[in-house]
């Protein structure tokens, strides 16, 4: 099961709010020439001093003490049937959607991350203010098991880093799909926060590896449109 950490002393609301209250230091989406921030330095701050263990491959592992019933047993289990080939040139994991769901909402909102990325710099995605809501996020892992996947997103709001939230999604054998859903959280409300937020979002693992960047618009506002 995955897990949510916040970083930063204070929830969301007074997050967002306190970068029109007070002057903060600029927090550029771009910090170093030619690009976000990478992942790496993303979890370096989210889990000092953290090493991944040494990683085996899934055949090694299905080839680790073929003579032992109950061990075979659980790892046929844990793995699941073997998968037919997949093609080489695809990577170990694919991000393929991203969903902001809301019981109050008209319908869910899902964003293509299999297409154009930067596309999305230019799609609006609307949040009622003081809704609750979830996120979605649909993924594929097409070869080895990958291990301690997490999802970080940064909102900035006129270059001020306003918010951080790190999902732990968990590790995973290969599978056509699976679906990770983050506890219900509650949009901020109020004049201070309605407005035009940009997210940059990362999906990463243990051993650091990009699974995919990208940056997408986030408008709080008073009502769904």
């Amino acid at each position: 099961a995955g897990s949510t950490e916040r970083l930063g002393a204070r929830g969301a609301g007074a997050a967002l709010g306190s970068c029109s209250l007070t002057s903060l230091t600029p927090v550029l989406l771009t910090e170093k020439e030619g690009g976000q921030l990478l992942p790496d330095e993303v979890l370096d701050e989210a889990v000092p001093g953290y090493r991944a263990p040494g990683r085996k491959s899934l055949l090694e592992i299905q080839q680790l003490d073929p003579d032992d019933e109950s061990l075979a047993k659980y790892k046929r289990v844990l793995l699941g049937p073997l998968l037919p080939a997949v093609d080489p040139s695809l990577p170990n994991v694919q991000v393929t959607r991203l969903t902001l769901m809301s019981e109050q909402a008209p319908g869910p909102m899902t964003m293509d991350l299999t297409g154009e990325l930067a596309a999305l710099k230019n799609q609006v995605f609307v949040l009622k203010e003081g809704v609750d809501y979830k996120v979605k996020i649909t993924f594929k892992v097409n070869k080895e098991i990958v291990s301690g996947l997490k999802c970080l997103h940064h909102t900035y709001r006129r270059a001020c880093e306003v918010d951080k939230a790190v999902y732990m999604v968990g590790s995973y054998g290969p599978a056509q799909e699976y679906e990770f859903v983050t506890p219900v959280e509650e949009a901020p409300r109020g004049a201070l926060v309605r407005g035009a937020y940009v997210v940059t979002s990362f999906f990463t693992d243990d051993d650091r590896a990009d699974h995919l960047s990208w940056e997408w618009a986030l408008h709080i506002c008073q009502d769904w449109k």
